[in-house]
């Protein structure tokens, strides 16, 4: 399976005052944006590490899902969450071609850690010998800044703020706050066997 992000999050709803705030880069003078460049870089930077970490997505954008076979049961656990939407499952073939799978034929069962993706008649359509299936989903806790909970606001503050005083790129570590505030929202995998 391959994952691709198709939408970014827009530089306007990337919370940069707050972390402006956060760093007291304004503090006895007047904030004249020279370093917004910087900030929402390490902002972006921070986001991707803490969703690649537990497996949500912070702020709302569209992914693409793309598999080289068909899961053979009739659901699908998707990797990322919150979902909020299936926006589109297509089937590709080999040359190209597409087919939209009808709407009515699948739902979305959301959860907090693997949202499923259930058919409602039958299983997972098969591509074409050599074709894909092409899953485009909506996910994250919602548009704006203020859907994201407040354990990770502030775990994204603290990691982009340790971004933007680190000088070398090559050593950027979770420091243990950020850690402690995302590990309620790892997914735990269990797994048990049979004597």
């Amino acid at each position: 399976m391959m994952m691709v992000e198709l939408t970014s999050v827009p530089s306007a709803s990337l919370p940069v005052s707050a972390l402006s705030d956060h760093l007291r880069l304004s503090s006895g003078f007047a904030d004249d944006g020279s370093q917004d460049a910087q900030l929402e870089s390490c902002l972006r930077s921070a986001m991707a590490a803490i969703e690649a970490r537990i497996g949500k997505v912070l702020m709302q954008r569209q992914f693409a899902l793309t598999m080289v076979s068909s899961p053979v049961s009739a659901s699908y656990a998707l990797p990322i969450a919150p979902v909020t939407q299936i926006d589109c499952i297509k089937l590709i073939a080999r040359n190209g071609d597409e087919s939209v799978v009808d709407e009515a034929r699948y739902t979305l069962l959301p959860d907090a850690h693997r949202p499923c993706i259930e058919m409602v008649a039958g299983s997972f359509p098969m591509p074409a010998k050599g074709g894909t299936v092409e899953v485009t989903v909506t996910a994250g806790y919602g548009p704006d800044w203020s859907n994201v909970p407040a354990d990770l606001q502030r775990a994204l503050l603290v990691l982009a703020a340790e971004y933007y005083g680190q000088v070398d790129s090559g050593s950027r570590h979770m420091p243990p706050q950020v850690t402690a505030l995302i590990e309620p929202y790892r997914q735990i995998r269990l797994r048990g066997g049979t004597a």
